[in-house]
């Protein structure tokens, strides 16, 4: 990393926001109530490295407690990671893991908690400890990631070497769970366990999904009609922004028609389709998701009423405007062409001319 790099890292350090490392305090406290008092009281292990923390706690002397390997595992690889990840980047990671870690220690080993008959809450029951423990340890995950951060290094392990491998980075996750949850399994001389801890890792991953992307998710339209005029007004107005319109033609009807591209919130979809095919039966409606929005002209995908676009009215031009367009057009006209006059003939020729004719 040259001179120029740590500059520039060192100013992105102005870009950190008190409130993120607010949301990292409460996210970290939440990953580890997830962790510790639904997961490590009946065995299961979680995923990536902090699964892998789990699993040497477990069968290593107690002093090497759940902490120690938390950070042992994780901040090593953040650092390893902060030329490709950036320093703000790390910086929250870093500080998520350190929560996560303290708060874990301290509801094992100082909070008087109750341990006597497995999970103080869900007691031994296995199945109510894999979900909520896979929900609660989701959502602190998911909160982590929406103030900037990652509470653990694997998918920062994967990004560094996925692709020297060449795997795709979830690939990558998934090989490293999968034989994660193998290990366990012979470690404990059960299946059981470690398909329960799948099905903790499940939810845990739709509660970061539900987090990270919310219930509003957002939806990109993409009509091709005939009436695009028609339809787009109609669409901005019930979406309450602007609609992207483009020239399109068919391959083999090489019929020229108007492409329309819109973004919504997904409780929106239903009323696009109806509206589209309320003006244009045969119009072409195509639906993706998309994860965020970005840019100048980012859109609100929430759902309050938006207002209703009216387009510029069409001004009627005024006499000065007239008169000056006029002037305008008459300075720029090409000059008539020259007229033609006829020469006069001298009587002496004509009188020859009309001698020779008879």
């Amino acid at each position: 990393m040259n001179k120029a790099t740590v500059k520039e890292q060192i100013r992105s350090l102005r870009t950190l926001r008190p409130l993120n490392f607010l949301g990292l305090l409460i996210s970290g406290s939440v990953n580890a109530i997830g962790v510790t008092m639904f997961l490590i009281p009946v065995n299961l292990i979680d995923s990536g490295f902090s699964g892998t923390s789990m699993l040497l706690f477990q069968v290593t002397p107690h002093f090497l407690n759940l902490t120690f390997f938390l950070l042992i595992l994780n901040i090593p690889f953040f650092l390893l990671g902060l030329k490709k990840q950036g320093l703000v980047f790390t910086v929250y990671s870093v500080f998520a893991v350190a929560v996560y870690s303290i708060a874990a220690f301290l509801i094992q080993h100082v909070f008087p908690i109750d341990w006597s008959k497995g999970s103080p809450i869900a007691g031994n029951d296995v199945l109510l400890c894999a979900l909520f423990g896979g929900l609660v340890s989701g959502i602190g995950s998911g909160l982590t990631i929406r103030c900037g951060g990652a509470i653990d290094g694997a998918e920062v392990t994967a990004v560094l070497f996925a692709k020297r491998l060449g795997l795709s980075v979830g690939t990558f996750v998934m090989i490293y769970n999968v034989i994660l949850y193998i290990i366990s399994a012979i470690v404990f001389n059960s299946w059981v366990l470690p398909l329960y801890s799948i099905v903790a890792y499940a939810v845990g991953i739709k509660a970061v999904d539900f987090i990270v992307e919310g219930l509003d998710k957002a939806v990109a339209a993409l009509v091709i009609s005939s009436k695009s005029d028609e339809v787009a007004a109609a669409l901005s107005n019930k979406l309450g922004h602007g609609i992207t319109m483009w020239e399109t033609s068919g391959y083999y009807s090489r019929e020229k028609k108007t492409a329309l591209y819109c973004v919504a919130n997904r409780f929106q979809l239903l009323g696009i389709k109806r509206t589209v095919h309320e003006i244009d039966p045969d119009a072409f409606v195509t639906v993706t998701e998309i994860s965020d929005t970005v840019g100048r002209n980012k859109i609100s995908l929430s759902l309050k009423k938006k207002k209703r676009v009216v387009p510029p009215p069409i001004l009627a031009p005024t006499a000065e405007i007239v008169d000056e367009a006029a002037a305008t057009l008459a300075d720029d006209a090409p000059a008539p062409p020259p007229e033609l006059t006829q020469t006069p003939v001298a009587p002496d020729l004509a009188e020859e001319n009309s001698n020779a004719e008879e």
